[in-house]
């Protein structure tokens, strides 16, 4: 049977243990590899491996020896409990050997877990569960992770007051990092909250997702777009002595600009624009372009993508001018630039 949507996400985190067999399977190994490491653990539990309840059979193993999860499937364990055969990286060519077994499968014996690559409409593989009435078939895409996901990995790590800001925040942050990077994400979250009771913040949130760019960067792109010009200098020599390039501070800035454009260029206003940016911007960076897009409105932003532009070129040519002296003298212009 085909498993997917929110009955997959039920399952995976509460398997029928009556169930004779799963395949996962989906172009993304580190998705499929996610999905069978969340079923196999609600179905054996923390000490299920150590425990001798779940065998494990590469694909290429079982090619040599198809009886291997024949033995599997039937072997009785020292410890009571559920027990899985788990078969790794299956292709078409082991479909006979898995219909089989599914086959034989009785009552009592090990749940058979398969993953697999991207298989297609026609694949043996993927029919042999989807033809069986007691096995599922499951493809793992690349969509987003719907609410229900999310939450479900939220309460995993222990979060459970999440404000309403903050969890707009987590769900845009899903949609842009790999499965695996959001659910590390989440788990330094937790760690940050750990014995405090409060509902998580866009603070918190902003202080654990992962950084795009050097705090030192974003606090000269912030004196440029606040029209802080006296902070500039300062801040420029303490980037010179960091070794930051030119080229990429005048990158950076241009990201930033052309950011508070597309927010200040937006139909419903800088806050829809804002809130439809990716990669999404946290917490009080947020508020803080937002106030920078009010500020400098659409058309000074297209004069200050335009000097940003010129700059870029003067960098980027055989001009002699001292390269950080050209990009500060086009901050301190955009600074000056949005002086009322």
């Amino acid at each position: 049977m085909k498993l997917s949507g929110a009955a997959a996400t039920r399952f995976f985190a509460g398997p029928e243990p009556d169930r004779a067999g799963l395949l996962i399977f989906g172009m993304d190994a580190m998705r499929v590899a996610l999905k069978r490491q969340e079923v196999i653990a609600a179905l054996i539990g923390p000490e299920g491996e150590a425990e001798m309840r779940l065998t494990r059979i590469p694909g290429g193993d079982l090619r040599k020896d198809p009886a291997l999860v024949a033995d599997a499937l039937k072997a009785q364990g020292f410890f009571p409990g559920q027990r899985v055969a788990f078969v790794e990286d299956a292709t078409d060519g082991l479909a006979p050997v898995l219909k089989a077994a599914l086959a034989d499968w009785k009552p009592g014996d090990a749940m058979l877990i398969v993953t697999a690559g991207s298989l297609n409409k026609s694949s043996a593989l993927k029919k042999a569960f989807e033809d069986h009435p007691n096995a599922y078939a499951a493809g793992i895409y690349d969509d987003p992770p719907s609410r229900e996901e999310i939450e479900a990995v939220l309460g995993k790590a222990g979060l459970k007051e999440i404000g309403r800001e903050a969890m707009t925040d987590l769900l845009a942050l899903a949609r842009d990092l790999d499965p695996g990077d959001f659910r590390q994400t989440v788990e330094k979250v937790a760690l940050y909250k750990f014995g405090d009771a409060t509902p998580l913040t866009p603070a918190d949130v902003a202080a654990c997702a992962p950084a795009t760019i050097e705090a030192e960067v974003d606090d000269i792109l912030h004196a440029a777009a606040e029209a802080r010009a006296g902070d500039i200098g300062p801040l420029m020599r303490r980037l010179e002595g960091q070794g930051v390039n030119p080229v990429t501070l005048s990158i950076a800035a241009m990201r930033h600009f052309r950011t508070l454009h597309v927010a200040a260029s937006a139909p419903g206003g800088p806050a829809e624009g804002i809130a439809r940016m990716r990669p999404p911007v946290f917490g009080p960076r947020r508020d803080r372009m937002l106030r920078q897009a009010q500020s400098w409105g659409m058309h000074r932003l297209e004069t200050a993508v335009g000097l940003l532009t010129d700059t870029d070129l003067t960098l980027r040519s055989s001009s002699r001018a001292p390269a950080m002296a050209v990009m500060e003298r086009a901050l301190i212009r955009l600074a000056m630039l949005n002086r009322r």
